[in-house]
């Protein structure tokens, strides 16, 4: 990688590394946010399940 950064650099090529490293930060951000929204899909999935298996109980005891 160090290789590849001098090469980049003695180029002049100091924006398109800029910009990969924006665009590498980002999408890490992305798949970040993405693993929590189906962390919490999941557990709001689970809570719906919970209160349904409440609710049979329920009418169950009617």
């Amino acid at each position: 990688m160090d290789e590849l950064t001098k090469s980049i650099v003695a180029r002049g090529d100091l924006a398109h590394l800029a910009l990969f490293a924006w665009a590498m930060g980002t999408t890490g951000l992305l798949v970040w946010a993405l693993k929590e929204l189906v962390a919490a899909n999941r557990r709001f999935n689970d809570f719906v399940k919970e209160i349904s298996t409440l609710n049979q109980l329920f009418r169950r005891e009617k």
